[in-house]
């Protein structure tokens, strides 16, 4: 069968599991070193070949990542690869993979701090991969961002993401409840495990990513608590903070907030569901 002929039935199988079909193009991308739209560069797709002896390794290689892909692990563990905003991100079992959703709290953080005058303080509680603290360091220069992580095996893809960036991320590996004692930032932003535990998840979610980065209590607001109580904590006197949350949760993250924040907001994402909000630590 020829590689071709192999990408379509790959995309045939994908559409019938309800996996989007794109995830086959990527995973031969993947496999030639290739972007997907080099596919359709047949100079390119010729070059990438040559460098196989065989063609049949690729043949073999394909229907073996095409085969974890249909099992239900994640395209972004099976390529090790993850985009967020303007990063590309190495991933692994081990650390939660970054969503759409959340680029648009860190867009909104971004203009924040551009529109700030001078250095600019920011935590980054529950950093994981790295996405928010990089996407930040990288696109505000003159902002001094500290990631802070304890899963060890978050640790490992957050210290990765941090190496191979142009930019100074310090990385703290502590408790969020207790870390950076007697610190004090202009900003906090936090992406908790905000699930309540007997949510049900798409097996694709439940069976590959870490629960710890999921689930945050019974009523999925335990783990939040912690994170507002932390932030209150660290932030300056009037002091920005921003948290993602779920949709049902609106209510309880309000009354949290009320405890030690003021001008407190909710925002939507694309598909107009609450998604995270903001607030400025009290100034009294």
């Amino acid at each position: 069968m020829e590689l071709r002929d192999q990408l379509q039935k790959a995309k045939s199988q994908f559409r019938t599991l309800e996996i989007s079909e794109v995830d086959a193009e990527h995973l031969l991308a993947h496999i030639l070193g290739l972007a997907r739209m080099d596919l359709h560069n047949s100079v390119k797709v010729e070059s990438a070949l040559s460098a196989y002896e065989d063609q049949a390794d690729i043949e073999d290689n394909f229907a073996l990542l095409c085969q974890r892909r249909a099992s239900g692990e994640p395209l972004q563990y099976i390529t090790g690869v993850a985009y967020f905003h303007n990063l590309t991100l190495e991933v692994g079992p081990g650390v939660l993979l970054p969503r759409p959703e959340t680029e648009l709290l860190v867009e909104s953080v971004l203009t924040h701090l551009k529109s700030s005058n001078g250095p600019t303080s920011v935590i980054d509680l529950g950093a994981g991969s790295g996405a928010i603290a990089l996407a930040i360091a990288t696109e505000v220069p003159n902002s001094h961002v500290i990631a802070v992580e304890n899963d060890p095996e978050a640790l490992i893809w957050l210290r990765k993401n941090c190496e191979n960036a142009d930019v100074e991320v310090r990385i703290v590996a502590e408790d969020v409840a207790t870390a950076l004692d007697g610190v004090r930032a202009d900003l906090v932003v936090a992406n908790p495990p905000y699930i309540p535990n007997d949510q049900m998840l798409p097996k694709e979610v439940v069976n590959h990513e870490p629960h710890v980065a999921l689930f945050g209590g019974s009523d999925g607001m335990e783990i939040p608590r912690v994170f507002i109580d932390a932030a209150a904590r660290l932030l300056k006197p009037g002091g920005l903070f921003v948290i993602e949350h779920g949709e049902g949760q609106v209510k309880a993250i309000t009354q949290k907030l009320s405890e030690d924040f003021i001008e407190i907001k909710n925002h939507d994402d694309l598909n107009q569901r609450p998604r995270w909000s903001s607030a400025r630590r009290n100034p009294v």
